[in-house]
C-alpha cells in the first residue's frame, strides 16, 4: 500500500537512515492492531478459533481494507482469536520487540478494553500486561504504558471499561481511558459521564474524532470529554474556528498517515493534510496506529511524510511534539529530552 500513496520528493538513503535511528516516541497505536498477520494465525490455530481463510496468505490479502467498516470487521475477527492473558502477555512482547527495531523509547498503547471486560478475569489480565511490559523493557529497553479504550460501537461497556480501567490503574498497568471505534452514529457525548469520573478518579482521557466524522466530532471530544489529545483529528481542517481553536490551545493530534490512506480517509494521489494543519500552527505527533494492518511502522511514517516534502527539522520537531505530548511524568521526561538533545548534537 505504501507504494501506492502520493509522494513527490525522493528520500535519500541518509535522511531515511537518521529517521530510522531517531529515538523517537509513539502515542497512537493499538495493541490488538499491532499484532502482525501471522501471529493472528498461530492464535487462531492455537486457540482453535476460525477465520475466514484458509491459508495465512489469504489471511494476510484480508488486509486490503474497502473503507473503515471493513476495517473494523477484520480488526474484530483478529480480537476474536485473542482468547487467553497468556496471548495478551505474547502479543506485548512481540510488540516491544518491533518497536525497538524503530527506536521507540517510550509507548502508549490502546487496548480494546470493550471485548476484555468479560473475558478475562481481571487480575489475570493485568499480571499478563504487567508480565509482557516488563520482560520487554528488560530485554528491549522500550518503556510500556496501556490506554484502555471504550468502542464506540459498544455503549453499553462504557461503565464497566471504566471500572476495568481503574482497577487497572491501582494495579499499576493503566494510564488512561480513551474511546475508539465508528465516529459515525456514536457522538462523544455518550461517553459524558464516563469521561468526566475518570478524569475525577485521575485517570488521563484521550478520544479518536475527526476521522471518519467531521469537526463536531472533535468539538464533541474537546468540549464533552475534555480529551487531553485528539487520535487522528485530520478533518478540523473542515473548520476554521475549530483550527484556530487548536491552534490556541496547542491540543496535540496523533495523526496517523498511513492508516488515513488505507482507510480512503484520504485520497492516496493527495499530499497528508498533516501539513496543512501544521503550516497552520496546530500540534501534531506523528503515529502508526495499526501498523500491520496498514503495511507501515513509526519510521515508515516519518519516512512518508519525507517523500512529500518534510525536512528533516520539521520532522524531528513533530518527532519531539510527541515526546512533549506523552503522559510523563516531568522527571522522565526530562531523561528522555536529555537522550533526544544526545542524539541531536550527534548529527
Amino acid at each position: 500500500m505504501i507504494n501506492s500513496i502520493y509522494t513527490d520528493t525522493p528520500v535519500s538513503p541518509e535522511l531515511a537512515e537518521r529517521l530510522w535511528a531517531m529515538p523517537k516516541v509513539e502515542l497512537h497505536v493499538h495493541l490488538e492492531g499491532a499484532t502482525d498477520a501471522a501471529t493472528i494465525w498461530e492464535l487462531a490455530r492455537r486457540n482453535k478459533v476460525k477465520l475466514p481463510a484458509s491459508t495465512l496468505e489469504e489471511w494476510q490479502a484480508m488486509y486490503a481494507f474497502r473503507d473503515f467498516s471493513h476495517f473494523v470487521e477484520i480488526y474484530l475477527q483478529a480480537v476474536d482469536c485473542m482468547r487467553t492473558p497468556a496471548d495478551f502477555a505474547y502479543m506485548t512482547e512481540r510488540f516491544i520487540k518491533q518497536q525497538a527495531r524503530h527506536n521507540v523509547k517510550y509507548c502508549e498503547t490502546f487496548l480494546s478494553a470493550s471485548f476484555m471486560v468479560d473475558k478475562f478475569p481481571h487480575d489475570e489480565i493485568f499480571a499478563a500486561l504487567a508480565e509482557g511490559a516488563e520482560r520487554g523493557k528488560e530485554e528491549h529497553g522500550v518503556e510500556l504504558r496501556f490506554i484502555p479504550d471504550i468502542g464506540r460501537d459498544f455503549p453499553d461497556t462504557a461503565r464497566p471499561v471504566l471500572d476495568f480501567v481503574l482497577k487497572g490503574k491501582e494495579y499499576g498497568v493503566f494510564i488512561g481511558l480513551g474511546v475508539g471505534g465508528s465516529e459515525i452514529g456514536f457522538p462523544p457525548e455518550l461517553f459524558t459521564d464516563v469521561f468526566m469520573e475518570a478524569q475525577r478518579q485521575g485517570l488521563h482521557v484521550v478520544a479518536h474524532a475527526g476521522e471518519t466524522e467531521g469537526p463536531s466530532s472533535i468539538w464533541g471530544a474537546l468540549r464533552s470529554l475534555k480529551a487531553e489529545r485528539i487520535g487522528h483529528g485530520v478533518r478540523a481542517l473542515e473548520d476554521p474556528d475549530l483550527v484556530a481553536y487548536l491552534r490556541h490551545t496547542q491540543i496535540p493530534l496523533e495523526v496517523s498517515p498511513s492508516s488515513n490512506y488505507c482507510l480512503k480517509v484520504v485520497p492516496l494521489d493527495e499530499p497528508h493534510p498533516i501539513r496543512k494543519l501544521m503550516d497552520q500552527g496546530v500540534y501534531v505527533t506523528v503515529n502508526s496506529d495499526d501498523p500491520p494492518m496498514f503495511s507501515t511502522d513509526l519510521s515508515s511514517e516519518y519516512v512518508l511524510l519525507a517523500s512529500q516534502g518534510f525536512s528533516w527539522d520539521e520532522l524531528w520537531q513533530v518527532n519531539r511534539n510527541a515526546l512533549e505530548a506523552a503522559f510523563l511524568t516531568e522527571e522522565a521526561r526530562a531523561v528522555y529530552r536529555a537522550d533526544w538533545d544526545q542524539f541531536s548534537a550527534q548529527l
